[in-house]
């Protein structure tokens, strides 16, 4: 047969046998019948950091930690007094005991042999500590998921509070809106006295119940379906309760939807926030020295994580070293909000220009996009409360954004204005007078 070995004589067998013997990765012992040990390969003096000469002729227990140092004798009688396997010809984990004193876990299988009338055991150790480690580092990451569960639910439930606080004050302006179109009603009856009058009543009436079901539909789509996605993900999530790295990877898909489904509803609610206090008159202008060009790089630098994959934020600036008086963090507000809508409405890949310039004590920000741009028939009513775009049904937003940039720029005592081509992009052109020094 093609796959038998060449004839070998004693001596070549034996030289065959012994390279085998000296290159085998695993340690190998072979004692007699007193548990005397007769010979070592080179992977165990490495392995137990002993040089053969210090081993042979001891008895095997000297590489092992207690009990079984003690009873390692009484293990190898019994075995040839009763033949009953224990550990010969089974195999099982043990501890050994370096020359430092190290203790290492160990795979130990034994196996019996006779040769020419005399009987010795051949043992085979191979080094579990890589394994060890490794199910330690897997114990530690299933703790660490564990505990980021927790948090994440506790996130979860403190949004949701939140939520049920924001949804009963939006239910108070529904009721606020239904009380001025009643009003509005009223008033009409009261000014049928001319055309003119009653044609405006009616006007008012109309843009009152589109601001209605504006809100009212978008508040309905918005919210559901980020809560759909926290329910569907978290029921996912919790069904994968092992520790297996593909229940982990699974977990951790829905984990992370649960996570963007609440960042998007904390980015609805922070917009519901922003005009209900603007609304109020909460909001103040606080002005304070600092330097613009630092400012406007550590605003970017913190923007670069809500872009999408492949955009960039191209920067230009123009006589933006000089210290300015302003409030930073309605600045802060006005850019974010313009970026966040630039990258939302552009594809990925497509880059956004942010330019800054400083000219006759004015502050002149454009913030350009390559995206699907503005109907025309839209630009009129672009910065009306939960105004959207035709072309923006299948994307996100609650259409209060630029209106809270306007309200923003009113403080500021600043305006704003914009050029789009639908197709080509869209830039928004703002302007603000610099070193203001007191609240408006």
């Amino acid at each position: 047969m093609e796959n038998q070995l060449p004839h070998q004589t004693p001596e070549e067998m034996a030289a065959y046998l012994g390279a085998i013997f000296k290159t085998a990765i695993d340690a190998i012992f072979t004692i007699n019948e007193r548990g005397i040990v007769e010979s070592m390969n080179p992977a165990a003096e490495k392995l137990f950091g002993y040089d053969v000469s210090e081993v042979l002729g001891n008895n095997i227990s000297m590489l092992m930690s207690t009990p079984d140092r003690q009873n390692h004798d009484a293990y190898l009688n019994r075995f040839l007094e009763t033949r009953e396997p224990r550990i010969i010809g089974i195999g099982r984990e043990v501890v050994g005991v370096r020359k430092d004193g190290s203790k290492m876990p160990l795979r130990l299988a034994v196996s019996e042999t006779m040769l020419n009338g005399r009987r010795f055991f051949t043992g085979i150790l191979h080094d579990l500590s890589g394994m060890k480690l490794a199910q330690a580092e897997i114990s530690k990451l299933n703790e660490d998921l564990e505990r980021q569960n927790d948090r994440l639910e506790q996130k979860v439930t403190q949004r949701t509070e939140e939520l049920s606080d924001v949804v009963n004050r939006l239910l108070s302006v529904n009721q606020q809106l239904h009380r001025e179109v009643e009003e509005r009603k009223a008033a009409e009856t009261a000014l049928r006295k001319t055309e003119k009058d009653l044609l405006k009543a009616l006007e008012k009436e109309k843009q009152l119940n589109e601001l209605k079901s504006r809100f009212v539909s978008m508040a309905s789509h918005e919210f559901r379906t980020p809560l759909s996605t926290v329910l569907s993900s978290a029921d996912l999530a919790e069904a994968y309760t092992g520790g297996e790295e593909q229940h982990q990877a699974k977990r951790s898909k829905h984990l992370l939807r649960i996570k963007t489904a609440v960042g998007t509803l904390t980015s609805i609610l922070n917009d519901f926030l922003s005009l209900s206090k603007l609304e109020e008159d909460k909001v103040k202008s606080q002005a304070e020295a600092f330097l613009l060009k630092n400012f406007c790089e550590e605003v970017e630098d913190e923007m670069h994580g809500m872009l999408k994959p492949g955009q960039n934020i191209q920067h230009e600036y123009e006589n933006c070293e000089e210290t300015v008086h302003l409030d930073k963090k309605i600045l802060k507000n006005i850019i974010y909000n313009l970026v966040s809508n630039a990258s939302k409405y552009s594809a990925a890949g497509k880059p956004i220009f942010c330019r800054f310039r400083v000219a006759d004590h004015m502050l002149h920000i454009e913030v350009e996009d390559q995206g699907i741009g503005i109907p025309e028939e839209d630009q009129p009513h672009m910065f009306e409360r939960f105004f959207r775009a035709n072309n923006v049904e299948n994307i996100q937003g609650t259409g209060l954004g630029l209106n809270i940039v306007k309200r923003y720029l009113g403080l500021l005592g600043g305006d704003i204005s914009f050029k789009s081509n639908p197709g080509q992009g869209t830039v928004f052109m703002v302007n603000i007078p610099l070193n203001q020094s007191k609240a408006k």
